[in-house]
């Protein structure tokens, strides 16, 4: 998997492209060699930032909406956040302005996959995206 056609975001075993910031996930590299974005364990703890970011998020205010989420998450100054946005609902059939409960997995897995197939180009393993989930609600 750390070939050079593999996808920034999977080698990096960071599945949703978080940036390097101050706030620290469990599972994440200290040692990081990739200068803009985080590193992690593996993908499980890759998918369980993702999942911990937007529960963050929905808890202080940020958006509670795949819409709201996905304009925090890539906003338009770096991305086509409307075509991030519509890509997620077609894939979920989850509408853009439903709020959503970050501690359903019936909801949440499913966009953490398509995030991640958003920000890779290639469809997640929903078994790895679920062991994400399973740190995420154990970690």
């Amino acid at each position: 998997m750390k070939s050079s056609k593999t996808p920034r975001g999977l080698r990096n075993l960071n599945p949703g492209n978080i940036r390097r910031s101050k706030t620290r996930y469990k599972g994440e590299k200290s040692d990081s060699t990739d200068a803009a974005f985080k590193q992690f364990e593996s993908l499980e703890w890759g998918y369980r930032a993702i999942f911990m970011l937007l529960h963050t998020y929905r808890v202080r205010g940020y958006g509670d909406t795949i819409a709201t989420m996905i304009a925090r998450y890539a906003p338009p100054s770096e991305n086509n956040t409307e075509a991030y946005i519509s890509r997620l609902c077609r894939a979920t059939d989850i509408p853009r302005d439903m709020p959503l409960d970050t501690l359903n997995p019936e909801q949440m897995i499913p966009i953490v996959c398509a995030i991640s197939a958003v920000e890779n180009g290639v469809d997640a393993d929903v078994d790895v995206v679920t062991k994400g989930w399973e740190l995420f609600m154990t970690a």
